[in-house]
């Protein structure tokens, strides 16, 4: 990847910043050559502020930074192309995107993940979530078990709305005792594909 930051007479180049799991579109920004190196480095995206007129990390102030996932360039070399994890809100506003659009994945279990990741960070007491958490993983792997026993109980009868409610508490509590042990459902999937292509 060689950018053109000279391209521009500010020697600033566009950066759109991609969602990497939504695909969503979160923000435009400009960089410096030292602002793309500062980004590659640290793994947090950091911008030059043009009203600032200094590097900008973003989330510096707020907290919500962009994580980095990967940096690419378009054809002629003048715009970037970065895909992030963002821990918050993009915008200033309070919205998740620049453009005032909800920023979550299609796949809902994807979004729950991230619901479950928040509430573990939370300071709020009256989380279900960041009680579990605090309790640690036996409680969490014994939850798990509990819930596991409960949906076979109701699978034996003939009870759908009990039953699904019952998988539901299973496959929640099992999301808590993924991130507990620091793996997604992604982890999961990439295995069962490699169990699908053997």
């Amino acid at each position: 990847m060689n950018i053109d930051f000279n391209k521009y007479s500010d020697g600033l180049v566009p950066a759109v910043i991609q969602d990497h799991q939504t695909q969503k579109v979160l923000m435009l920004g400009f960089m410096n050559a030292a602002a793309l190196q500062k980004t590659m480095e640290t793994g947090k995206v950091t911008f030059y502020s043009r009203s600032k007129q200094r590097l900008w990390t973003k989330g510096e102030e707020s907290g919500n930074f962009l994580e980095l996932r990967s940096v690419a360039s378009d054809c002629d070399d003048d715009t970037l192309l970065i895909r992030v994890h963002p821990t918050g809100p993009v915008c200033h506003t309070g919205s998740d995107t620049c453009w005032n659009e909800r920023n979550h994945p299609d796949d809902f279990l994807l979004y729950l993940e991230d619901i479950i990741q928040l509430r573990k960070e939370s300071s709020d007491e009256k989380s279900y979530v960041r009680s579990l958490f605090q309790k640690g993983i036996n409680k969490i792997a014994q939850k798990v078990g509990e819930e596991a026993v409960e949906l076979v109980i109701e699978a034996k009868d003939n009870d759908d709305e009990k039953f699904l409610n019952e998988a539901a508490d299973l496959l929640f509590h099992y999301l808590v005792l993924l991130n507990s042990k620091g793996f997604t459902l992604q982890n999961v999937k990439d295995i069962l594909k490699q169990r699908h292509s053997a």
